[in-house]
């Protein structure tokens, strides 16, 4: 009854469906991927908010570069968590971040460099604060910044990726992102792989400042996804066993014999 699937069409349908099916599968299991992936990040933001500070070389190991090189990056798992250091701001070298939203207004985050006694620095982003009137990238009036020794407590976070000019305006460089490799150029000593979204701060830092929160990734999006493709690929399966029952009924004869709504048909005439 079935032999017309040994045919070369047929074998050919089935060969297509057969691909069709594992790409779809294994669509389905790099989004589990991603879904591990993301899942393993939120954790580590949530952890990081839980756990109590470590020293800054716990996380994130030293530069060895000369000055305006980046040092090696944090370990996956050493990102957002929380350390401590001390250092003395750098003052001239203020960052502005531009186009950064909070609780649904544009404005501005501000990144220090927090030089170290070693003489390195870790960029700290000190927090968001609005832009001047006259629109969102009117470069605000940045609240006074400690000078003396200031230790600050922070959770690491990886460097922004995507192209990013840094430029200097009124005193200042400004970018759209924390980009370590295009501002490390601009400044005169090494810096360490990775920036600092503050928490505390001693001295207190400007109530001006709104911290600047974590997202979450969407990780159960991808979660949708995994399952979205695998019922696809079981589809495709089940089409082609649909398909191919329907050949061998056709070729066997057998009609569909079920009785027909009789009240559908039209009246005679």
């Amino acid at each position: 009854m079935y032999r017309f699937l040994l045919t070369p069409r047929w074998l050919g349908i089935f060969a297509l469906t057969v691909i069709a099916a594992m790409v779809m599968v294994l669509l389905g299991n790099w989004q589990l991927d991603r879904y591990h992936g993301r899942t393993a990040v939120n954790e580590r933001i949530d952890a990081g908010l839980r756990m109590a500070p470590v020293p800054l070389r716990d996380a994130l190991p030293a530069p060895s570069g000369g000055p305006g090189t980046v040092g090696p990056p944090p370990a996956e798992d050493r990102t957002f968590t929380r350390v401590t250091l001390t250092g003395r701001y750098d003052t001239d070298n203020i960052v502005l971040v531009r186009g950064r939203t909070v609780e649904s207004k544009v404005g501005f985050e501000v990144v220090t460099p927090l030089v170290l006694a070693d003489g390195t620095a870790v960029l700290v982003d000190r927090g968001w604060i609005p832009p001047a009137p006259g629109g969102a990238f009117a470069q605000p009036e940045v609240p006074a910044t400690p000078t003396g020794e200031v230790t600050v407590e922070g959770r690491v976070h990886a460097s922004e990726s995507g192209d990013a000019k840094v430029s200097r305006r009124e005193g200042r460089l400004e970018s759209r992102r924390v980009s370590l490799p295009q501002l490390a150029p601009e400044l005169p000593y090494p810096v360490h792989g990775a920036y600092v979204l503050l928490d505390e701060q001693t001295p207190a830092a400007d109530p001006v400042f709104k911290a600047v929160p974590v997202g979450h990734a969407n990780n159960w999006q991808n979660l949708g996804y995994v399952v979205q493709w695998w019922i696809f690929g079981a589809m495709t399966l089940f089409g082609f066993g649909w398909v191919a029952r329907r050949e061998a009924r056709r070729l066997a004869g057998v009609t569909d014999d079920r009785p027909r709504d009789r009240a559908a048909d039209p009246s005679p005439a």
